[in-house]
């Protein structure tokens, strides 16, 4: 790691976007509210769609907010720079958040609230390549030699927000919570409808039919990655360079296959069932994740 990082109990961060003394006042000092919503997940996972899901649960289905208001306006994230400023002056209530944070360095006020968190977990292997790719376009980060320099990385976890198997295991081995929904980026592929409604019944937010047709309208990846506020082109090309890769590539489940070699493959299946064997919720690609084979 160089210059642009930093490290807090362990979790690399980005210098650009947050400091010690934020995680630390997050933490310890963060007053999480009952009313409060998050979307939590490694990056790279999904968080996105989840704003956007959630944005027009929020708007009963309308899309003129997501089309008229930037993400992260929408949805703050919780760690950044940005964000603490807006808590200084106040956030509407409910107070809808993002984040990228591991278990252990949420709010410790959330264990004692009633707020709702909504963890998104995806693929690993589609999760490196897509990191991979948002490396190159992001001007803050570390530019990996390879896709092979960025398996290592990955699989040691040396990359920003650390470990990801150590932040899946943190936060699913919350699952017992009430207020913790955990949702997989293949399920949200395969019944993005049937997803938006477990969403509404977890956050207790009833819509009728037509409401929910419209969520869901909208919500599909080509809308997002058509939505100028939801596809990160209002950011300045001297901090994600667009030419080099979209910030939204391909929205599928699989793409590892055309990046990954049968060795690699195979080397990061070994890790994962030495660092994923005591996994305790029930993922669809878990079990080939747990094989040997390609």
């Amino acid at each position: 790691m160089t210059a642009k990082y930093g490290n807090h109990k362990g979790m690399c961060f980005l210098l650009l976007s947050t400091s010690s003394e934020i995680l630390t006042f997050i933490e310890n000092e963060f007053q999480v509210l009952d009313d409060d919503v998050f979307s939590v997940a490694y990056p790279k996972s999904g968080t996105t769609w989840m704003i956007e899901i959630l944005s027009l649960i929020r708007s009963d289905g309308d899309p003129h907010w997501i089309r008229t208001v930037p993400n992260w306006d929408r949805m703050p994230w919780l760690e950044l720079k940005e964000t603490q400023e807006k808590l200084k002056t106040g956030l509407q209530s409910p107070r809808f958040f993002a984040s990228h944070l591991p278990f252990y360095l949420f709010p410790k006020s959330f264990s004692r609230s009633q707020a709702k968190v909504i963890y998104t977990i995806r693929h690993p292997k589609d999760e490196l390549v897509s990191l991979y790719h948002f490396s190159q376009m992001h001007k803050f980060l570390e530019v990996p030699e390879s896709f092979e320099q960025e398996l290592q990385d990955f699989l040691k976890g040396d990359l920003i927000y650390g470990s990801w198997f150590d932040h899946v295991l943190g936060w699913t081995g919350e699952k017992d919570r009430a207020n913790l929904l955990i949702l997989t980026y293949e399920e949200l592929l395969k019944d993005l409808r049937g997803c938006v409604v477990r969403i509404c019944n977890f956050l207790g937010k009833e819509l009728d039919e037509a409401a929910i047709d419209k969520v869901v309208e909208n919500a599909t990846f080509k809308n997002m990655k058509d939505n100028k506020m939801a596809n990160y082109s209002l950011v300045p090309e001297e901090v994600m360079d667009q030419k080099k890769s979209p910030f939204m590539r391909k929205g599928i489940s699989g793409d590892w296959k055309n990046h990954f070699t049968v060795e690699q493959s195979e080397r990061f299946n070994k890790v994962y069932r030495e660092k994923m064997k005591d996994l305790s919720v029930k993922i669809s690609w878990h079990e080939d994740l747990m094989q040997s084979s390609f």
